[in-house]
């Protein structure tokens, strides 16, 4: 084995892809339910989308961003305005890691202050300032743990307020739905309780939106049900359909200074047009509307599951829970029944992040291959 271990491996190996459909190199159909991370919006192999990619390459597919880039300039205001959010600029990298990193950067350059809070369980990347926020002690080394970062429980106003007391806050970062961590989201009273007290004492608010983001959740952003308003939402994984792209939304509050933040590859010609033709998918079949019809389809079906003992999430950023360790659940859903699936922090949840163009009918497939593999396993 030449390559470092990453994740514990599948033996199975996808060759093609189209909507909800994965082929491996054997001809199996499979059934993504799991959207490879929750990366895959629009759907896998969308036309419009190999069409926009395609075109881009045979032109241009990358250069320096020290040249104009017009597909740049569209994306930062097609994005905006589609999202809600028209008088934030935007700054585009490759990653949900980096763009968390620059995030928590920028509110440090704009406030002087260095504390951050985060909460239990979140995730946020594993690059330096990141995977410090991340509460996860496994997978931060001791050159990242120099940060000083405070994990307060999701939903205690209390420790909040009793923590921001305190002085020295720089920032507050929380994901609009736990993904990782389990699918747990914050109320809209927390997320009331947060904005003003990070208005009131001159704290950066960073809303964490790389999975629960692009529609995902049955909003463009899943703040957006709590009726907030952010300094900074960060977003990758939905961006870019399966290509590398990720990117902060900013307040108009921050000044925009020449080299603070920075990248290579970010932004770069090809990504833009992913990126692109991702909003534009979104816009043109209402995958917004889909999700959201689609997601209370779903939580219909599972509810008449009798091992299923909690629904979680919104959208189709779901989790459904069960009194056991879903490890071998999750293999006789892909071996078996040809159904990816996902895990969680939460070793009794199986997490949900098809891909936002998913039917009914598929939904059905789902739950039909659900109760078979239910029914194969031992459950003790």
């Amino acid at each position: 084995m030449s390559l470092f271990n990453v994740y514990p491996i599948y033996n199975i190996t996808p060759v093609n892809a189209l909507g909800a459909k994965v082929w491996d190199d054997k001809g199996q159909q499979y059934l993504d339910f799991y959207g490879g991370h929750g990366v895959i919006s629009a759907g896998h192999s969308h036309p419009d989308y190999v069409q926009a990619v395609s075109d881009q390459v045979a032109k241009i597919g990358f250069y320096s961003n020290s040249i104009q880039n017009p597909l740049q300039e569209e994306l930062g205001v097609k994005l905006p305005q589609q999202s809600g959010y028209p008088d934030f600029t935007l700054f585009l990298c490759n990653s949900g890691a980096e763009a968390n990193e620059n995030a928590l950067k920028l509110a440090s350059f704009h406030n002087g202050k260095k504390k951050v809070i985060a909460f239990k369980k979140a995730f946020h990347g594993r690059t330096s300032a990141a995977v410090a926020a991340t509460d996860n002690p496994s997978i931060v080394a001791p050159l990242n743990a120099g940060h000083e970062v405070v994990f307060l429980p999701l939903n205690d106003e209390a420790a909040l307020n009793a923590e921001i007391a305190k002085g020295d806050v720089c920032c507050v970062i929380i994901e609009g739905i736990q993904g990782v961590g389990g699918l747990d989201e914050g109320t809209t009273n927390f997320f009331k309780a947060i904005e003003k007290a990070c208005n009131d004492n001159d704290i950066v608010l960073i809303l964490d939106e790389i999975q629960s983001g692009y529609g995902r959740s049955g909003k463009f952003f899943a703040h957006q049900w709590h009726g907030i308003t952010p300094d900074v939402i960060s977003l990758a994984k939905g961006m870019g359909n399966g290509f590398p792209i990720g990117g902060i939304l900013i307040s108009p509050k921050f000044e925009a200074k020449y080299g603070l933040l920075g990248t290579t590859f970010g932004g770069n010609h090809l990504a833009c047009a992913a990126a692109l033709s991702v909003l534009n998918i979104i816009k043109k079949e209402n995958l917004i509307d889909n999700v959201n019809t689609v997601s209370a389809y779903f939580k219909e079906k599972a509810a008449e599951i009798p091992q299923v003992k909690n629904i979680k999430g919104r959208g189709l950023m779901l989790g459904l829970e069960f009194d056991f360790d879903v490890t071998e659940l999750r293999k006789k859903l892909i071996y078996d029944e040809y159904i990816f699936t996902g895990n969680a922090s939460q070793k009794n949840l199986l997490r949900i992040l098809p891909p936002l163009s998913i039917t009914k009918a598929d939904a059905d497939v789902f739950f039909a291959g659900l109760k078979k593999a239910l029914d194969a396993i031992d459950i003790e």
